[in-house]
């Protein structure tokens, strides 16, 4: 198995004067397009700019990809007179304040969930690891949700909204909680089971196409992968690769466990979710359940033991460094302790804008 990569980033359009997020009447996307074809694409809001991967071989091409992606819409940006920044949340911004974009579909989904639509004024990661069996693919899904918590504590970058501090190290997903399936997902025991799952909202017309089921992990509809989507968009390069490099691995990892024939836990959602709950909340810094223990342990110690439980696939994925940037992850603390630094030592949320959008472009 190869393991394959995609990864999807969604981007802040920022004013570089005020620093406020501010419509781009899909300038970006138009120029963009021209050199990037279809990697760029428009979002809901028009303050937001989302780019994909095509399938990255490993990670060394995935981090190629994203590097060139953030280093063109950064330039096509600046050419047009503005900034781009990743981070989960804009430090001050009001969805109230923020255009739609023209399009039937946003305008459908804006028609069903009214102001929960409105008020999505957020930014994510999404990474896709190719898995053309669905059962299979379903099955690594069920053991991956207790992992999510984890990968979401480390790319918390979401600590203000609509210029409070939330107290929250990713208060994104509290925006996202909002609309109809979201979350970590219940447990199937197979892909037919899945499947009817689907069949029935779509002839109840709770959806009209399984794109609208939008868990912190899904099997895609479209693509031969499954998707994790519980993350903040990390402020660096660096960052978004070591988390699409831990993905990769854990996929690898819980797949070589099946084919010995053996599994991992499966645990339920409701325990699941009290981690997510610590891991929004606390980010790195606070404490996590080892459901296996039944204690608590710091998350900081939980992500070693992680990267350990990985540790037989990294070589063959010639993914050790990536995945052991962690470790300096967890020293420098996430893009939202970060954040929260730079206003604490300046108290201004314009600055804060302004270290987003360095980080956004760091290394290029």
């Amino acid at each position: 198995m190869k393991f394959t990569l995609g990864i999807e980033e969604e981007y802040q359009v920022i004013d570089p004067v005020t620093r406020e997020l501010v419509s781009h009447d899909q300038k970006i996307v138009t120029e963009a397009t021209k050199v990037l074809d279809d990697q760029v694409k428009a979002e809901m809001h028009q303050a937001v700019v989302e780019v994909g991967t095509n399938i990255c071989e490993n990670i060394a091409d995935a981090k190629k990809q994203v590097t060139h992606l953030r280093k063109s819409i950064s330039g096509i940006a600046n050419n047009l007179g503005f900034k781009i920044g990743a981070a989960g949340t804009h430090p001050f911004s009001k969805w109230e304040t923020q255009l739609i974009t023209p399009n039937p579909r946003y305008e459908e989904i804006v028609n069903e969930l009214q102001d929960t639509a409105r008020s999505n004024l957020i930014f994510g990661l999404h990474v896709h690891v190719g898995m053309a069996d669905k059962d299979m693919a379903l099955h690594l899904v069920n053991a991956m949700r207790y992992f999510l918590p984890h990968l979401y504590a480390l790319s918390t970058n979401s600590p203000f909204w609509e210029g409070r501090n939330t107290g929250f190290k990713s208060y994104r997903s509290k925006v996202f909680d909002k609309f109809p399936r979201t979350g970590i997902p219940g447990v199937f025991d197979n892909y037919a089971q899945y499947e009817n799952y689907v069949n029935l909202l779509v002839k109840t017309k709770c959806i009209d196409n399984p794109k609208k089921i939008w868990w912190d992990i899904r099997i895609h509809p479209i693509f031969p992968t499954l998707e994790v989507r519980i993350c903040d968009v990390p402020l660096t390069v660096d960052e978004t690769i070591c988390i699409a490099a831990l993905i990769q691995a854990l996929v690898a990892k819980l797949y070589k466990l099946r084919t010995q024939n053996l599994n991992f836990m499966v645990y339920h959602r409701a325990l699941i979710n009290e981690n997510k709950w610590r891991a929004g909340r606390y980010g790195i810094d606070g404490k996590m359940i080892d459901f296996g223990l039944e204690k608590e342990i710091e998350t900081k110690l939980l992500m070693h033991e992680f990267v350990a439980f990985l540790d037989d696939v990294l070589d063959d994925l010639g993914s050790r460094k990536e995945v052991e940037y962690i470790f300096k992850m967890l020293e420098n603390g996430t893009g939202a302790d970060r954040q929260l630094k730079v206003y604490e030592q300046t108290k201004d949320l314009t600055k804060v804008v302004d270290y987003i959008t360095e980080q956004t472009i760091l290394g290029l």
